[in-house]
């Protein structure tokens, strides 16, 4: 890039995600400012450290994990540490293999390309990305019968970051052909609540450690929930207190919002309650448990079951879905005997 058209890395990322993944400031733009996560970061560090040294396209990075835990903002935080430029796209948005030639062949040398929900890509589009991630190589059919002709794009040396919420629907020969593979977890309620610190500090809410506390420990180990249920609390602390977010405050508020001490809210009880009262703590099938909240298996299967099951509330079992000990303690109720599941004292978080 010529040195009067050069822009610095946070602004040219921030261009990029057109003020949507910024999200008012609150994503972290390096990767010391990325919060939890230590081994991503160590292993993620080192890759693009290398890659900077020699001069390079850092290899093809896949993140997967359930919705809110950074895969997005890791995107932008790639393309930062490479001071690069990001392009966004997601899966079902290239329905075609057309449309995925015009996104790659406006990729400049050493750009990030992010694709959100990679899994979602069709089956024709991805296996013209193939030859683009391995060989800098993509070719696209024009015209049909007889007079159809291949023409052969060669393109610059880029990233590919992929994010999934289901790891287990991308293809192997899809899977294969990232460099690297990165796993998110769930946050630990110590990491959420210095994630409360610093969006607090962003907005300008007052907050107390009692208050950064009690909404890390509710925030489901997810950073988004976290900062969404910190604004929440703001809104209660400004309308019915103070405007200083202390222990109280933030209790009273979550209260008020649905969200009880374990950091479940309406659709998690309505979901456990369902289970123990209705089909006597299961097992029962993923789409009839979906039928009974209302909500669509997908949305239970990757947005609600994970956290129960990380808190040892559910079990995925062969036969279906079962109810813990934990759960039937949870909403007070006395387990069955023979319940399975680890014991109503379990630790919130291991």
């Amino acid at each position: 890039m010529p040195r009067d058209e050069w822009v610095e890395p946070e602004q040219r990322v921030e261009e990029q995600f057109g003020g949507v993944a910024d999200e008012g400031g609150l994503r972290p733009r390096s990767l010391a400012d990325f919060i939890g996560q230590q081994q991503l970061k160590d292993r993620l560090g080192i890759i693009l450290e290398a890659a900077r040294k020699r001069n390079q396209a850092a290899d093809h990075l896949l993140f997967a994990g359930p919705p809110g835990l950074g895969k997005t903002t890791l995107a932008g935080i790639v393309a930062t540490e490479l001071g690069s430029h990001l392009h966004l796209t997601s899966g079902p948005a290239i329905e075609r293999a057309g449309d995925l030639a015009s996104i790659l062949t406006k990729v400049e040398g050493g750009d990030v390309l992010f694709i959100d929900e990679i899994h979602r890509l069709p089956r024709m589009v991805e296996e013209v990305l193939y030859p683009a991630m391995e060989d800098r190589q993509i070719d696209v059919m024009l015209g049909k019968g007889p007079a159809a002709r291949s023409i052969r794009f060669e393109l610059e040396p880029f990233t590919l970051v992929g994010a999934t919420t289901r790891t287990g629907l991308i293809t192997g020969p899809l899977r294969d052909r990232f460099g690297f593979s990165f796993r998110l977890e769930f946050y630990a309620p110590e990491d959420l609540e210095v994630i409360v610190h610093r969006t607090a500090k962003i907005l300008g809410v007052e907050i107390d450690e009692g208050g950064a506390w009690e909404i890390a420990r509710r925030g489901r180990g997810t950073p988004r929930i976290a900062n969404r249920l910190l604004k929440r609390v703001q809104d209660y602390a400004e309308v019915r207190g103070n405007g200083v977010i202390d222990h109280e405050a933030a209790a009273d508020g979550l209260a008020l919002f649905g969200i009880d001490e374990r950091g479940l809210d309406k659709v998690d009880r309505t979901l456990l309650e369902n289970l123990c009262v209705h089909f006597r703590g299961g097992p029962v099938g993923l789409s009839t448990l979906a039928i009974s909240v209302a909500e669509p298996t997908e949305t239970v299967e990757d947005v609600v079951e994970p956290f129960l099951i990380q808190q040892g509330l559910l079990l995925r079992t062969s036969r279906g879905r079962m109810a813990t000990a934990a759960a039937w303690q949870h909403l007070g109720l006395q387990p069955p005997d023979g319940t399975l599941g680890p014991p109503p004292e379990a630790p919130l978080y291991k």
